[in-house]
């Protein structure tokens, strides 16, 4: 019997992303001109403010208050009704230094043993669906706020749109597990007050909203969802038909909106970073972690593992785990799922065992292999941490005391294709 699978996501502009993307945004700062720095960074943001909290071990300064400012301003949050602005809110720090009693599990003498910067299970996942092995409710989810960030920024077709959006994508499949139509989209974006009611009657102030909200249904469906469809494989595009559900700003108004609206704080997406509800999550957050602590550069590696074993053609869809023990280099086990899905004559449990001889999965050989030491960081915070494109770029940074660094840094080095050939000849793939 065919089911329905829904995914989420969320745009730059809501609140709980604009606290990761400041969060981001000092660790690329902190590892621009200190590499080694070692930086668990909270933001919370609300009306008017922003607060940043952590431990910090770095041989650098940053300047935290210019820094949010700019991370806001390119958000879009940039007039004062949206009451949360880049140059107007109070930008709150309580940094202070990490604990000696945790560095001292994580910093060795030799660097190959660097302990695990905390105990806990991380979880990678891939599968056939999409060209870039991901989930498609959420892939479609991402794309659909890309787009819409994209049409926000032209300030052309759609000119009363604010930051603050979230989508939603349910799929129905079949029993063998294969999409084969979109059932329902959700679109929420927060928007001018475009439509003014002629008087304070009641009825006018309701028909304005309808007026308003009739405008909105119209140009989501009718300009967004075209734009995105054109962006997509053939085989996604079918997917498309005449009979899906929209529900557009289904609450009705939504002018307030942003840190205004909700408080935001970091690491409160960790789904929407992820695999949108497919395979599993270990439950810690990716943003204002430099790549010591494995909840995040293990949660890359073993994307970065199950990515490459799809892609190799050794299974449809798995799911990784590795597990750690704080300040122990060695990973406490690796399990793998292919959900019956494997391609070769072997029990998953002896495919994860033949995967652990192909990838070193100690903290310091992950940082290495996905160069994580770099400020690549920013990129993650929002669209999601997986599935991303990997590309070089070229990244400027400013240091308070006026000096300029510019590093080419390699963005999203987990997503790339660069072990197939490795899965292929130990499992003796053609």
């Amino acid at each position: 019997m065919s089911y329905l699978f829904t995914s989420e996501s969320v745009s730059e502009g809501h609140p709980d992303k604009v606290a990761d993307q400041i969060s981001d945004a000092l660790i690329d700062n902190f590892l621009a001109w200190d590499s080694q720095s070692k930086v668990a960074c909270e933001t919370l943001v609300t009306t008017g403010l922003v607060v940043i909290a952590g431990e910090v071990k770095t041989n650098t300064y940053i300047d935290v208050q210019k820094i949010a400012r700019e991370v806001i301003r390119k958000i879009g949050y940039t007039k004062s009704e949206y009451m949360f602005e880049a140059d107007s809110c109070g930008v709150i720090s309580a940094i202070h230094e990490q604990s000696a009693d945790i560095n001292r599990g994580v910093d060795k003498t030799n660097k190959e043993e660097q302990g695990a910067g905390d105990q806990g299970m991380m979880f990678g996942y891939a599968n056939n669906e999409t060209e870039n092995y991901m989930p498609l409710p959420l892939f479609l989810a991402h794309l659909v706020l890309d787009e819409l960030a994209l049409i926000r920024r032209e300030n052309k077709n759609i000119k009363y749109l604010r930051p603050d959006a979230k989508s939603q994508v349910t799929i129905e499949y079949n029993d063998n597990n294969q999409p084969i139509r979109i059932d329902t989209i959700v679109i929420s974006t927060q928007h001018d007050d475009f439509i003014k009611p002629k008087t304070n009657k009641q009825s006018d102030i309701d028909k304005a909203d309808t007026e308003m909200l009739n405008k909105i249904r119209e140009d989501m469906i009718n300009i967004v969802i075209p734009r995105v469809i054109k962006k997509l494989q053939p085989s996604v595009k079918k997917l498309f038909n005449d009979k899906i559900q929209y529900h557009i700003n289904p609450t009705g108004k939504f002018v307030i909106g942003g840190p205004h609206g909700d408080t935001g704080l970091t690491g409160r997406k960790i789904i929407v970073d992820t695999y949108g509800g497919r395979g599993a999550h270990g439950g810690g957050a990716f943003s204002g972690k430099d790549p010591s602590k494995v909840d995040r550069s293990a949660a890359y590696a073993t994307r970065h593992i199950a990515k490459n074993m799809v892609a190799a053609g050794l299974c449809n869809e798995v799911l990784v785990q590795v597990s750690y023990a704080i300040g122990v280099a060695e990973p406490c086990g690796l399990y793998i799922n292919t959900f019956g899905t494997a391609k070769v004559k072997m029990t998953d449990g002896e495919i994860a065992k033949e995967i652990g001889k192909i990838f070193d999965m100690k903290p310091y050989a992950i940082e290495t292999r996905l160069k994580l030491r770099n400020p690549i960081y920013s990129e993650t915070a929002s669209y999601g941490h997986m599935g991303r494109k990997n590309e070089l770029v070229e990244k400027t940074y400013f240091s308070p005391d006026g000096k300029t660094k510019k590093l080419k840094v390699e963005l999203f080095t987990w997503e790339k294709l660069d072990y197939t050939d490795k899965i292929k000849k130990a499992f003796k793939i053609k």
